[in-house]
């Protein structure tokens, strides 16, 4: 089984004008229209047996709205696997993560960058301890991002010091620990204790032999395939994954056990 951890959907009210503003911010053609409807189509193309579809609550009043929306995908198809998202400034924020565990979401996900936190802020440790007692996985973009060029919000040297205050955390470091920040994530991150994970989303350019170097030092067990589709094609990453030198046990590690393990699925 082929699981792409790391892909986006949006409510048909908002998809198109979504689109349209991440399309032009970031100068990206996305391969959908943000609708699931196309992205189930995407994933037949693309040889995808089930995908983890990620959600942000990029304002405090978002967070109900986000969820329930994220909980429909369950009853929309099986091969949907939805995550929900909390606010950090939203004042019921810990009390909306016990809400995403009885809709049955599977995971949580987090933008520092679009929601303007820094990921080891100590303000956010109610939050993060909520998140580690519910047994949810935590996934949170990481690197550099399009939204803040100036600011990363997540690199490397502050999600170690996350980590340790949360040892317990199922943590996922989307874009391979750091997007366009691996020589760090090879230097400080790959190998960390704990249940770290980290995903392939949106990282074609990452070189081959440094992401060679990545899975070596971290462990194939702790790596996620992931594509960040619509900004990225799974058949793409699908494709680093089969041309880089990694073993065949690896690679069925990456590509869907890991995710199956991680889920409980």
């Amino acid at each position: 089984m082929i699981i792409d951890f790391h892909t986006h959907a949006f409510s048909p009210k908002i998809a198109d004008k979504a689109i349209a503003q991440l399309s032009e911010r970031s100068n990206l053609e996305p391969y959908t229209r943000g609708l699931t409807s196309q992205l189930l189509a995407r994933m037949d193309e693309w040889g995808v047996d089930k995908a983890c579809v990620l959600s942000i609550a990029t304002k405090p009043n978002q967070q109900k709205i986000v969820n329930d929306w994220a909980a429909s995908l369950l009853e929309e198809n099986d091969r949907f696997i939805p995550f929900g998202s909390v606010n950090p400034d939203a004042p019921d924020c810990v009390e909306e993560v016990s809400r995403i565990k009885s809709l049955g979401l599977k995971g949580i996900k987090l933008h520092p960058d679009y929601q303007k936190f820094m990921v080891d802020d100590p303000r956010l440790d109610p939050m993060y301890d909520a998140i580690e007692q519910s047994g949810l996985p935590l996934i949170v973009h990481a690197g550099w991002d399009w939204v803040s060029p100036d600011l990363i919000h997540c690199p490397p040297e502050r999600s170690v010091k996350l980590i340790k205050r949360h040892p317990d955390l199922k943590l996922i470091l989307a874009h391979l620990g750091g997007n366009d920040q691996w020589h760090l994530v090879h230097e400080l991150l790959a190998g960390i204790e704990g249940e770290v994970y980290f995903d392939t989303a949106f990282t074609a350019k990452c070189p081959d032999r440094l992401m060679e170097d990545i899975i070596s030092k971290h462990g194939a067990d702790r790596i996620l395939f992931g594509s960040d589709s619509p900004w990225e094609s799974s058949q793409h990453m699908i494709e680093k994954l089969l041309r880089i030198n990694i073993s065949d046990d690896d690679r069925e590690l990456i590509l869907g056990k890991n995710a199956e393990r991680l889920l409980g699925l």
